[in-house]
């Protein structure tokens, strides 16, 4: 941001008659104003900061946290479930690590919503609101967008070098569309998620890229910032459009994270021993987990790890959209291959060890769900389609008390049979262990306040 004294520094260096001090002055007072978007009310929650582990593509529940032995053949999974910690509580056979921390989870077996279009469900996962004109599949995300979790996380922040809110290890997309729901929509760019890659299949740049060029060493780069902010003021001539200020204050913080070695840091893995590389897996999902426990650490409130497999076409598969079959697997193989079930169960086990030898799990919310869950019947694939009546999600740390179970399905693991969640009560929770509650505001670019969420946090989950 320019401040009064930085205005007549820079006047008083550069000479340039043609910009005056009022025209700087009014640029401040314009950002000053944009900034307050939000108005906070606050929660019990205690909570700094979240890791959203997205499962894009729809987790199956009855493979995963929600076995169901009793169901009859073609619809019983093919895995056997497994005791945990927690005497009462079964889960899946192929997530033996995660069995001994169920004693500091909260398994959601009753998370609901009536969609089984992916861009739909991802859109109301990620942001808690439903958009009727939504374009199924060309749905580009547009400034109109309700913002997601991550942006709305932002515009109750203050940030420090890092940004709020960092998707890694790119934003959810393919066939050069990226998705709505993935980044601030209506409150601007300044509170987009950072996006270290844009999405798979896409043209469009992310909305942040930590890299300098190669020929442009730290000195340099300090050297000119404060000749390129003139220039860019004075050719953009001060338009105080909302748009417009959004990018100038990100632009502020890009400029932060590039010349900050703390934050630079954060992102370099190759400084993180071997064994702890080994023990979080070393691929792109284990390497994102590793880095979003590094990234809360250094103070990143909200990472979201968006869950999917690039091909060696350069094709982006959401791999836990296991219909199957897909690269000579059935829909169960793509579960045990390398991209699923293996690495979800050893990146999550160390995270849940790391944060807590580091006493930061009561401080650090994990959160993991899809954007749905699968049908009960397995299908000639011996995988599972899309299914929106049911899905199962785990909550863990933030203030989690732990050792639970909530809600309840039928045999087939088809349909809530007690405690319904809609993607807004998710969402709600989310916000309320990080401090705000649902009914915070937002305010979109025409003035008017927008409640942050129309959903009621899971409360009794809370320790």
């Amino acid at each position: 941001m320019l401040h009064r004294r930085d205005a007549m520094v820079r006047l008083g260096q550069l000479g340039l008659g043609s910009l005056t001090l009022p025209a700087l002055l009014e640029t401040e007072r314009a950002q000053a104003a944009a900034r307050r978007d939000a108005v906070l009310r606050k929660s019990s929650g205690r909570a700094k900061s979240c890791v959203l582990i997205y499962l894009w593509g729809g987790p199956p529940q009855m493979d995963m946290w929600d076995p169901n032995p009793r169901a009859a053949t073609g619809i019983r999974s093919h895995f056997d479930p497994i005791d945990t910690v927690v005497p009462g509580i079964s889960i899946s056979e192929e997530m033996p690590l995660f069995a001994k921390y169920t004693d500091r989870t909260a398994i959601i077996r009753s998370f609901s919503h009536p969609s089984n279009e992916h861009e739909a469900s991802v859109y109301r996962t990620l942001t808690g609101d439903i958009n009727p004109a939504l374009r199924v599949p060309q749905n580009h995300r547009k400034r109109s967008d309700a913002p997601n979790v991550g942006s709305v996380i932002s515009a109750f922040s203050n940030s420090k070098g890092l940004p709020a809110s960092v998707t890694i290890p790119r934003p959810i997309g393919h066939e050069g569309v990226t998705y709505s729901g993935t980044y601030g929509g209506f409150l601007g760019a300044r509170h987009d998620p950072m996006e270290i890659e844009a999405a798979g299949e896409s043209k469009a740049g992310p909305t942040h890229s930590m890299e300098l060029r190669k020929e442009l060493d730290q000195t340099r780069l300090l050297a000119r910032r404060g000749l390129l902010d003139v220039i860019e003021d004075q050719d953009r001539r001060f338009e105080a459009d909302a748009e417009g200020l959004g990018y100038n204050e990100f632009r502020e913080q890009a400029f932060s994270m590039l010349s900050s070695p703390a934050a630079k840091e954060a992102f370099d893995l190759s400084k993180v021993d071997d064994r702890t590389r080994d023990r979080y897996g070393r691929n792109e999902w284990g390497e994102s987990i590793l880095m979003a426990r590094r990234l809360v650490e250094a103070g990143v409130r909200l990472v979201t790890i968006s869950w999917m497999y690039i091909q060696k076409s350069g094709n982006v598969a959401n791999i836990w959209d296991n219909h199957g079959p897909f690269e000579g697997l059935t829909g169960y193989g793509m579960l045990k291959a390398k991209y699923g079930l293996p690495t979800l169960d050893c990146g999550f086990a160390a995270l849940m060890d790391d944060l807590t030898g580091s006493g930061l799990l009561d401080e650090t919310l994990i959160a993991m769900y899809g954007e749905f869950g699968r049908t009960p019947k397995i299908n000639k694939n011996q995988g599972r389609d899309h299914w929106g009546a049911v899905q199962s999600a785990v909550l863990a740390g933030g203030g989690i008390s732990g050792g639970e179970v909530y809600g309840t399905t039928d045999r087939d693991s088809a349909y809530p049979t007690s405690k319904p969640v809609s993607p807004e009560d998710m969402l709600a929770t989310i916000y309320h262990a990080l401090g705000i509650a649902p009914e915070s505001e937002i305010v979109d670019p025409l003035g008017r306040p927008h409640r942050v969420v129309n959903g009621n946090p899971l409360t009794s989950l809370f320790g």
